[in-house]
């Protein structure tokens, strides 16, 4: 790994507090490797023999059966994913592709189990990241129970604008068939949950999307 990148890694909140000598070996035959889109990382059913983090770009996680592809979670930076399947030595319970091109760093598994073994730093931030991935599949599984189509875009485009810096302007992480999957709606049902938001203020060029009236979602 280059020295730049070590140093990149280094002051992710993630690693930030370790000590240098967990540091070092958490890292040893670790990679920094930059992807360009839509290449596979990980199959569903694999041992979970690397974490990955994405440094920069966008990750698509997605699982299928019986010939149908559904997404799952749409990973951006700085965040980690599948981290349960590591702590827990287990295989991956879904796929995952670069959507664009991404910056990501692959720790072996080993490496991290045993530095959250002797690293009380390394240990809380992992929990940390983890409870930050469970309360995201929970809000996840809410919006698709609780949430009709048109509140679950609305719910969306409201944490996205957050996500943005609040101006009410910004541009979708991904294509909208995508997104469409990852909502839980066919294509069409999400260009319908998009005109029935045009009265609400949801102006739709492209991928460029404006918030008008957000207190009206």
């Amino acid at each position: 790994m280059r020295p730049e990148n070590k140093q990149q890694v280094r002051d992710l909140r993630l690693f930030r507090s370790m000590t240098d000598a967990s540091f070092e070996d958490l890292l040893a035959g670790s990679y920094f490797q930059r992807f360009p889109s839509h290449v596979v990382l990980i199959r569903e059913g694999e041992p979970a023999d690397f974490l990955h983090v994405v440094i920069s770009g966008t990750v698509e996680l997605y699982s299928a059966w019986n010939g149908q592809e559904s997404t799952m979670q749409i990973v951006r930076p700085v965040s980690t994913f599948i981290l349960a399947a590591v702590i827990r030595d287990a295989p991956y319970l879904m796929s995952a592709r670069t959507y664009d091109a991404s910056d990501i760093l692959m720790i072996p598994s080993g490496n991290l189990r045993k530095g959250m073994a002797r690293d009380p730093a390394l240990s809380l931030a992992m929990v940390t990241e983890l409870a930050g991935c469970f309360r995201e599949v929970v809000k996840t599984a809410k919006n698709l129970k609780l949430r009709s189509a048109v509140e679950r875009l609305a719910n969306y485009l409201l944490r996205l604008d957050e996500i943005n810096g609040g101006t009410g302007r910004f541009d979708l992480p991904t294509e909208k068939r995508v997104l469409a999957s990852y909502l839980g709606m066919t294509p069409e049902n999400l260009s319908r949950a998009f005109n029935t938001l045009g009265p609400y203020g949801v102006e739709v060029e492209g991928a460029c999307l404006r918030l008008a009236r957000k207190d009206d979602l």
